[in-house]
């Protein structure tokens, strides 16, 4: 009885207010987890794509990051998966999603920046505008001192039958250590 008088007494608070105190992710997405449904744009608002639907059942990994044009993002880490290509298509995987917390417009941008110098259209970039698919992951993050907002921690997910099979999330949101392609590539062996 107690317990529940002291319970009702405290302050409740939302998830993301309850993360912001911490450094790293309180649970973060995990094995056994489905994928968001939350609405992700490809190249445009009027793009709308429901990734849980898209994959479906095929064998795929995402890959989430703090931001597009950003340093890390652009010069090691999505470019690593691209060298990996194709020891990636030996495992089975050839779908790729590179999801950032940016509007359609600069992941459209970005996608064509990188895609330029590596010819691929196995991977795709998304936009995930509000955030909404990286709330669900619960890997989102403040990110207001160098990104100005919430953004995604960098992350990779293998997805298999719909379901998150294996997770690689960075514990600082943003450094290239667990995500890293060769990391990735190495845990499948």
């Amino acid at each position: 009885m107690l317990r529940s008088i002291v319970k009702a007494q405290l302050p409740r608070c939302s998830p993301l207010a309850a993360r912001s105190f911490h450094a790293t992710a309180t649970r973060a997405v995990k094995v056994g987890d489905s994928i968001p449904s939350a609405p992700l744009y490809e190249g445009s608002p009027g793009n709308e794509v429901n990734l849980a639907e898209e994959i479906g059942k095929a064998k795929a990994l995402i890959i989430g990051v703090p931001g597009a044009f950003s340093p890390a993002c652009s010069a090691s880490h999505v470019p690593g998966y691209y060298k990996l290509l194709r020891d990636f298509n030996d495992k089975g995987i050839t779908h790729f999603y590179v999801i950032a917390v940016n509007d359609p417009f600069v992941t459209k941008a970005w996608s064509e920046t990188i895609s330029h110098t590596t010819g691929s259209d196995q991977v795709r970039f998304l936009a995930d505008s509000r955030g909404e698919f990286s709330r669900d992951w619960d890997v989102l993050f403040d990110a207001s001192k160098v990104f100005g907002g919430s953004r995604s921690g960098r992350y990779a997910v293998l997805v298999e039958n719909g379901k998150v099979a294996k997770t690689f999330v960075e514990p600082d949101n943003t450094s290239v250590d667990v995500s890293a392609a060769s990391k990735v590539l190495e845990s499948l062996e």
